[in-house]
């Protein structure tokens, strides 16, 4: 069995480099449940169970193995309109000792909803002592562009994007929050080693800026560095490795163009003292989750980006060499589903949820042993 795991996985590998677009006849496709509304989150408490949240505003807690599904209590009222909704769910490094679980979610107020992060503690399918632990500074008369991927580092912090809300001079404007990556300790408080947090004027909170929409956000703990994925305007996708105090360009720089003509967004691709991505998407996908791959299952993807795609329906897979050059793969696209949210367990079987409300598995198609 080991041997006819490796051969597919080899198999995989060859269709990867033969093309852009793989075949997925080793794949095997299982839908583990349906949700009434969009899968935006999934966060996986261990091999058997996931917490999922609905855009919507409801998040559920799912047995993998049977489909059962048990709402969750205690969750708050969230601005669903648009973009906005309860959108993502991670589980806190130290889960075991204390039950956290970490929430993105759009706060409706007085000025216009703002991208909040939250915590709380999951006892049995109640979501107890809720703690905003802060409200973003990115209220605007749009409901678009709120972010709000979570992620962890090992030294005790939390990220969280936030999109610059449909104004794009926002990402440039260091006096809000919107348009860039957060960085918090743990507890909501604000590290004392973070890039501009002797600033008066600038957003202590701010790790990174000139963001448009960054819909995926991975820490990889091998390497110890942050990376992003994100919506640029039409065409001009990126995936970007994440510096403290960098500028990511929007919309000074852009690899895209206006969505009313062939007009290029910004000065250029390029200019001095702003970050260069590492991968762009022309046409766009529209990214919508992002992880870095660690597994056995499919160990020829070790070390791969695993991302997404709305517009684009499918699952991208990309491998960044040291020289910097990329190759990118497509699986799923027959499915004709737009991907929203993505999650791996310790075997390295992957979780997908779908915006017609889905989660499926998928792993490699084993087929039987001729005897």
């Amino acid at each position: 069995m080991k041997t006819l795991i490796l051969f597919l996985a080899s198999l995989l590998a060859l269709n990867a480099s033969a093309s852009d677009t793989v075949v997925d006849e080793a794949l095997s496709i299982k839908n583990i449940t349906q949700f009434d509304g969009i899968p935006w989150g999934i966060a996986m408490i261990n091999d058997n169970e996931a917490i999922i949240t609905i855009k919507k505003g409801t998040a559920f807690k799912v047995n993998l193995n049977n489909g059962q599904k048990q709402p969750l209590l205690g969750l708050p009222k969230v601005d669903n309109r648009g973009q906005g909704g309860l959108l993502d769910v991670a589980k806190s490094p130290q889960f075991k000792e204390h039950n956290w679980l970490y929430f993105t979610y759009a706060k409706p107020t007085d000025d216009g909803s703002k991208t909040t992060l939250a915590r709380a503690k999951l006892l049995g399918n109640t979501l107890a002592d809720w703690q905003d632990l802060l409200v973003t500074d990115s209220a605007t008369k749009e409901s678009k562009h709120y972010g709000g991927r979570i992620a962890f580092d090992d030294n005790g912090h939390v990220f969280f994007s936030v999109g610059d809300r449909g104004v794009r001079e926002n990402a440039q404007d260091l006096t809000n929050h919107a348009g860039s990556v957060i960085r918090l300790n743990v507890d909501g408080s604000i590290p004392t080693d973070n890039p501009f947090v002797t600033h008066a004027n600038i957003r202590n909170e701010i790790w990174s800026y000139g963001h448009r929409n960054p819909q995926g956000l991975f820490y990889d703990t091998n390497s110890h560095t942050l990376w992003s994925n994100e919506h640029g305007p039409r065409g001009g996708d990126e995936i970007n490795l994440i510096r403290p105090g960098a500028n990511y360009g929007w919309p000074i720089v852009s690899y895209g163009k206006e969505y009313w003509g062939p007009i290029s967004v910004g000065e250029g691709t390029e200019k001095d003292g702003i970050d260069n991505p590492a991968k762009v998407f022309i046409p766009s996908i529209a990214p919508s989750s992002l992880i870095r791959y660690k597994g056995m299952l499919f160990s020829n993807w070790n070390g791969d980006f695993l991302s997404t795609a709305l517009a684009l329906r499918h699952l991208n897979r990309i491998k960044i060499e040291k020289d910097g050059e990329t190759t990118e793969t497509r699986y799923l696209q027959h499915l004709n589903e737009r991907l929203r949210s993505i999650a791996q367990d310790s075997e390295g079987a992957l979780y997908i949820g779908t915006d017609s409300g889905k989660l499926l598995k998928i792993t490699l198609d084993i087929l039987p042993e001729e005897h």
